[in-house]
């Protein structure tokens, strides 16, 4: 779908070193609170179901009702500048299942015996996961590497979000700000919301192993979280 790439917000990442995260790896989205962690994320999820692969998001916060209801007004909102295309509509149905781990249920293993069980007994066999919701200052460092273990079992990219705090500013000598600071050597991109007078700014603040460029970054429209027309 040429036309959604043309407008998605992971236009950034055509200025990494390696184009994406990779299967195997580990990315992170970081903003605070009500900056649209969950619609960029669906912006991500987007670009892998329109692209025919098969995705699990995983909701620590949300039913599954709920996160059925952001991809509509986010399908919608793409529908409204690109045109009608209820074929990839019915391509997000088929190849998304949602998973929702309410009232503080998730564990690591569950989720790991629920992957398992969607590839063996029903051949669905995702390329990403979506984790929202996960609190990361509690999380602790052996639970991400429990998710890149994961990651790497069954060769997908897993993409969390996290919450910083306005009265946290600082960042690491690597310039990853809390709550990622201690844990962004098992991360292979790290990006972060920005707020600024003009809009929002989608950084790129890790590289996998490469040195971030300098112009990596892309501006959204806070309304609908697309890259802006650039003027």
């Amino acid at each position: 779908m040429h036309n959604y790439h043309s407008i998605s917000l992971l236009k950034i990442l055509e200025k990494s070193s390696r184009r994406g995260l990779g299967p195997g790896h580990l990315g992170v989205l970081v903003a605070r609170a009500g900056l649209g962690k969950t619609a960029c994320l669906i912006h991500v999820a987007l670009d892998k179901l329109f692209g025919g692969q098969k995705l699990v998001h995983v909701s620590l916060e949300e039913t599954p009702e709920k996160v059925m209801s952001y991809y509509e007004v986010m399908i919608s909102e793409l529908a409204r500048v690109l045109g009608p295309f209820d074929e990839f509509r019915k391509r997000v149905e088929q190849n998304r299942m949602i998973l929702a781990y309410l009232n503080q249920s998730f564990r690591l293993d569950r989720l790991w015996e629920n992957i398992r069980n969607l590839v063996e007994n029903i051949d669905f066999r995702p390329a990403a996961l979506i984790v929202d919701g996960l609190d990361f200052e509690t999380a602790g460092r052996a639970l991400f590497e429990g998710f890149r273990d994961l990651a790497r079992e069954f060769e997908m990219e897993i993409w969390f979000s996290a919450r910083s705090h306005r009265h946290l500013p600082g960042v690491n000598e690597r310039g990853i700000p809390h709550p990622c600071q201690g844990l962004d050597d098992l991360f292979g991109l790290i990006l972060q919301l920005q707020p600024e007078e003009t809009g929002i700014l989608l950084k790129l603040l890790k590289d996998h192993d490469a040195a971030v460029a300098p112009d990596a970054g892309v501006w959204l429209d806070p309304k609908t979280f697309l890259p802006k027309a650039e003027e």
